[in-house]
């Protein structure tokens, strides 16, 4: 069993829910009549959380805005190869991935966690852009968002967690960066030099910047005409989506390695999705510009340099 509950982990479940609360107020305020489905579930090994998923929207087509608090045991070799000591664990976060119906309209993921495990608490979190025809603007404001909210706190966060996004949201079977990335941390853990409460300051300011880095895009691009064309390449696109976060994504894994809700850990794949064999854009096409611009970049500055 886990020790005393701690101020800490209060503080964090108040802003995973706070941000869940916003961001589906902002993403509703945008749709005509779609709403957030609310499916409240307990998880029996412990905890339990709150999934809203808003699907058939005149933006959204889908999109997911899930909440969890669970604790309990960890598979003994899953636990070994986390920071913590023990196999008592204990997990707070809110996870989201909101697929726009519009081509133009990337799609974005973000999470913000809390894990403790014995005596070591550690955060986790952070978000990326992935879109189907890029447009720089675009990119540039979405990372000068989150390098407002880390320069905050220290200068060197965003260089480093830029680079772990870069790193992390790659598929290494396709060689190819998922999208154009943004912010990934993990393990950062209470020390002399910063205290958990210091790090949840930051990791507060990073949510907030979610939909400071966001809405400004879907406002820009939302009522740009598309066709069938535009929507075939969206379909081919999303599966990159599918196979990285059916092979390689740490949410996913950590939940089914800890018997999660199922429903609510997939909720994250896109409503419609192609696999075409060996399929290719055509050189010079609007579809191939996505591939020109997957290398890491210094978005936060000009973009217009390697990072």
């Amino acid at each position: 069993m886990m020790d005393t509950r701690l101020p800490l982990q209060d503080a964090a479940v108040a802003l995973y829910r706070r941000l869940q609360n916003e961001v589906c107020a902002a993403l509703e305020a945008r749709e005509p009549s779609a709403r957030f489905r609310r499916d409240t579930w307990d998880r029996p090994g412990g905890g339990g959380g709150e999934s809203r998923v808003l699907e058939g929207g005149d933006f959204l087509e889908k999109g997911g805005v899930s909440f969890s608090e669970v604790h309990g045991e960890l598979p003994a070799d899953f636990a070994r190869t986390l920071p913590g000591t023990g196999t008592a664990f204990w997990a707070a976060g809110t996870s989201l991935v909101l697929h726009p119906r519009n081509p133009y309209v990337p799609t974005v993921h973000a999470n913000f966690r809390m894990l403790r495990q014995g005596d070591v608490v550690w955060f986790g979190g952070g978000a990326d852009l992935t879109p189907y025809y890029p447009f720089e603007e675009d990119a540039r404001h979405f990372h000068r968002a989150f390098k407002t909210a880390c320069d905050a706190h220290d200068p060197s966060f965003h260089a480093t967690f830029k680079a772990a996004c870069d790193r992390y949201f790659y598929l290494p079977h396709r060689k190819e960066a998922r999208g154009l990335g943004g912010i990934f941390f993990d393990h950062l853990t209470p020390s002399a030099e910063r205290t958990g409460e210091a790090l949840l300051d930051f990791q507060t300011d990073a949510a907030d910047a979610f939909l400071k880095a966001f809405l400004p895009i879907v406002d820009r691009r939302n009522e740009l005409a598309y066709g069938p064309r535009e929507r075939d390449f969206q379909a081919w696109r999303r599966g990159r989506y599918v196979e990285f976060n059916l092979m390689h994504d740490k949410g996913t894994l950590f939940g089914l390695r800890t018997d999660g809700r199922v429903e609510s850990i997939l909720m994250s794949l896109p409503p419609v999705v192609a696999f075409r064999y060996d399929w290719r854009p055509e050189p010079g096409s609007p579809e191939a510009r996505i591939f020109e611009l997957l290398s890491p970049r210094d978005w936060a500055g000009d973009g217009s340099e390697p990072a």
